[in-house]
């Protein structure tokens, strides 16, 4: 038991801050359980070759995603004190995926420079104070759509990635762009368990039983697996096999043994590769590109997170954000070094906060179990994300209810607000909706003659934004000359 006063409880503030050890390891638990899946995704993500026909290996990607993510959040939980976990970020990884494969002469080793690089360059702006400026000039309201914002994401993913919801092939004669199930119906036992698992854990919640989310989860879990060796349902894609809509969408429930992790990757990356292959404008505008994301993607999960949790202060600060910031340029560095790219904070820690986790002994615990997974395959093949999924739509609710702190009356906050939580979810990127929302602000504010009310920084930001859109058309321009 924790000795309240004792000098864990005051280094980690968990009495502090209305938390228990049970409560933190319930939540460093369901954080695992809730994100695990990125061992086995980013491996698929990461699987193609370069431009020399070199791959990364599926084993040895699964291996340092799970190694690295440990460590990672281990630090997070014991330096930045907060239940955040930290893993490689799904925005930046495709990001990095697609342009190995599509610019002739870049490799694995150079595009994961970048990503070092950005790491870097990250590390300076936090050390010099600049990240943290920036977050303090963002207005309250905007801070709360962040919040709203990651509460529709999450929900969105959980949605998603379960089956619930699907996206709708862009073909001729389609008129939306997801819809129920799959061909508007709801198919295959695995949409039962997350719709069972829906119920079980909003029930759980509403009758504030204690462990709520990690029940919910294990109970879905365990049914998963028996529908599994029972049914064989099988995955939803497989290789050389038609898409079946009623099998698993990430992680198909099942049992491998103990293999000693391949850490072969860590070190190949080389930080000046990219220049030397593409030249310095075009390796110049990739780093930017990744920096920003990687920048504001973090900010905007760390807001979200810290208020659903309550650990902001009344001013509408973080406490120790300088340590959890400089955690999250770590992320980069490591992470490109070790060749899986980026690792950021994850909004899918949402589920342990859910749980009642309060402070970083829960993400000490999910980064043990992450270190445990490079051995145990079956702690990652184990748990579907149909299970998991509940969690995440439950915890999105939470997120989203806090809407009505939005001074809706005040259109310089009501439209960027609203911009800021919508093209979140529906870019399926925290920084597109961070962008729109601060360009819109500096705008509206300018044209309602309140220039004054605009932080210096804020228009930094938002120049810095615009650029970030205009990528795209700077590359064609170059591409031209």
């Amino acid at each position: 038991m924790l000795k309240q006063g004792s000098a864990l409880d005051r280094y980690f503030r968990i009495t502090e801050r209305g938390s228990n050890l049970s409560r933190e390891i319930r939540g460093g638990f369901a954080t695992f359980f809730a994100m695990s899946y990125i061992v086995v995704l980013n491996p698929l993500i990461l699987s193609g070759p370069d431009s020399n026909g070199t791959t990364l290996g599926f084993a040895a990607v699964a291996a340092v995603t799970a190694f690295v993510a440990g460590i990672l959040t281990i630090l997070m939980g014991a330096w930045g004190r907060h239940p955040f976990a930290l893993a490689t970020g799904l925005g930046v990884n495709a990001f990095v995926a697609v342009t190995v494969a599509t610019n002739p002469g870049l490799t694995w080793p150079d595009m994961m420079g970048l990503v070092v690089l950005s790491g870097v360059t990250m590390l300076i702006l936090v050390l010099t104070g600049f990240r943290t400026a920036v977050f303090k000039a963002v207005p309250d309201g905007l801070k709360t759509a962040i919040v709203v914002g990651i509460g529709m994401f999450i929900a969105l993913i959980g949605l998603v990635n379960a089956g619930f919801v699907r996206r709708i092939p862009d073909v001729a004669g389609t008129t939306v762009p997801v819809g129920l199930g799959f061909d508007g119906k709801l198919l295959g036992w695995p949409t039962a368990v997350f719709v069972f698992g829906l119920i079980l854990t909003i029930a759980l919640v509403v009758r504030k039983v204690k462990g709520a989310i990690l029940i919910g989860i294990i109970t879905s879990t365990a049914i998963s697996v028996i529908l599994e060796l029972t049914l064989r349902i099988g995955p939803s894609v497989a290789p050389d096999k038609p898409f079946n809509p009623q099998g698993w969408s990430l992680v198909t429930p099942s049992f491998s043994g103990w293999a000693a992790p391949d850490l072969s990757l860590i070190g190949k990356a080389n930080p000046f590769g990219a220049f030397e292959h593409l030249g310095v404008v075009a390796a110049t505008l990739l780093a930017f590109v990744i920096l920003l994301s990687i920048f504001f993607d973090a900010m905007g999960t760390m807001v979200g997170l810290a208020n659903e949790a309550g650990t902001v202060d009344k001013d509408g600060n973080i406490p120790d954000v300088d340590r959890v910031l400089q955690v999250d340029a770590l992320g980069a560095i490591i992470g490109g070094g070790a060749s899986v790219s980026s690792n950021q904070i994850y909004v899918e820690a949402g589920a342990g906060i859910g749980e009642g986790a309060r402070t970083g002994v829960a993400s000490i615990v999910t980064g043990l179990l992450f270190l445990v997974a490079m051995f145990f395959t079956p702690l990652i093949n184990l748990v579907p994300f149909e299970a998991v999924a509940p969690a995440l739509v439950v915890v999105g609710f939470m997120m989203v209810s806090q809407v009505g702190k939005i001074d809706w009356q005040d259109w310089g906050i009501a439209i960027p607000a609203f911009l800021t939580f919508t093209l979140m979810p529906f870019t399926y990127s925290i920084a597109n909706g961070l962008g729109a929302g601060f360009i819109a602000f500096v705008i509206i504010r300018t044209v309602q003659g309140r220039v004054k009310d605009v932080h210096p920084l804020m228009w930094a930001v938002a120049a810095a934004f615009l650029l970030f859109f205009a990528v795209g058309p700077i590359e064609a321009a170059l591409g031209m000359i």
